[in-house]
């Protein structure tokens, strides 16, 4: 006969038991998933990076490329466990300011700030969320930290200063009877006062004369320029933003002149500069992005010392040389780590 309440108890048991071992097999599965993640604790957390720039140039263009790439290669990968946030302030201080505050806003886990000004701006925009700079000569004098070794703030970074006097004897060995040197900059921009300052005490002592010209905007850069080509023997450029991103200017002047270009920045010499020695700024990305992993990771930016870079770089162009009217020295030649026909 059936037995209605026999068939109740029978499903009800069932049940019970179909919960017990589900309870038995459940925490397996979590501990297993837990010790996956565990391995690959990048995977399971998306990042947020913000970076900004004060212009796009093939300098600053290589030291974000080259934090992308560091991030990757520490298992950061933009579309998986990374988002980045990438504006440029085309040369705007305003903007930049602007940037800042939307970044703020945003509250990434760090926000990569390359150049000077862009730099200066985050970190007038926050003191609690991670800051790391790139590409500025000197973030003492720009008043970003107070010490290279270390801030005890939100703010690092990794600095392309460079010693000045191999900048002067390759000017010395190009121009053998070097009297005068010309020097285009942006008045408003820190990283090229520095510069500016630390050639006249360099060069004065040599009786030397450095014959400076301000160019408030990019446009300005040839007229600049020509108000001092027939007063030097060279010109040189340093990485000042608002000239390296007109450096076609420039290079038309010292062509017409007959003057030759000297730079800092080594992509200078495609662009018509005949010799440049200076960082690699697609390494000082990477370094730079090594800093950012670390504080992704959970270090304090405060702690970290400013990365300076370590080597340098000699690029030179035989055309350009030609065109601004000199001979390249064959031991220069020989000492390129690149020579452009």
């Amino acid at each position: 006969m059936y037995n209605k309440n026999r068939f109740i108890k029978t499903l009800m048991w069932g049940g019970v038991a179909a919960a017990v071992l589900t309870g038995c097999n459940q925490p397996a599965n979590d501990n297993a998933a837990a010790d996956n993640n565990a391995d690959t604790p990048a995977a399971t957390e998306v990042k947020q990076v913000a970076i900004t720039a004060i212009v796009e140039h093939p300098a600053l263009d290589a030291v974000r490329q080259g934090v992308i790439e560091e991030l990757a290669a520490e298992g950061y990968e933009e579309g998986k466990n990374l988002e980045i946030n990438f504006q440029s302030a085309q040369g705007n201080t305003a903007t930049a300011g602007q940037i800042a505050k939307q970044f703020v806003g945003d509250n990434p886990d760090v926000i990569v700030a390359i150049a000077t000004p862009s730099a200066q701006s985050v970190a007038a925009a926050t003191n609690s969320i991670p800051i790391v700079f790139s590409a500025v000569t000197d973030p003492v004098e720009a008043k970003l930290l107070k010490s290279w070794d270390g801030s005890g703030t939100n703010v690092t970074g990794a600095s392309d200063v460079l010693p000045y006097e191999p900048q002067i004897d390759l000017m010395k060995q190009i121009i053998p009877g070097l009297k005068n040197v010309g020097y285009v900059y942006s008045p408003g921009e820190v990283n090229s006062t520095i510069v500016l300052k630390n050639l006249e005490e360099k060069l004065t002592p040599m009786g030397i004369t450095v014959h400076s010209a301000p160019a408030q905007k990019s446009n300005d850069i040839a007229m600049a320029a020509r108000s001092i080509a027939d007063k030097v023997d060279v010109i040189y450029s340093s990485t000042d933003n608002n000239v390296v991103s007109a450096y076609e200017s420039l290079y038309q002047v010292a062509k017409e002149s007959k003057v030759p270009l000297i730079a800092s920045d080594t992509g200078s010499v495609e662009r018509g500069a005949v010799a440049a020695l200076g960082v690699n700024y697609h390494d000082l990305g990477r370094e730079t992005g090594k800093i950012v992993v670390k504080i992704l990771k959970g270090e304090n930016p405060g702690t970290i010392p400013v990365y300076k870079a370590e080597s340098l770089d000699l690029y030179l162009s035989k055309s350009h040389a030609t065109e601004q009217g000199i001979e390249l020295p064959q031991a220069l030649l020989s000492q390129a780590k690149e020579v452009q026909d």
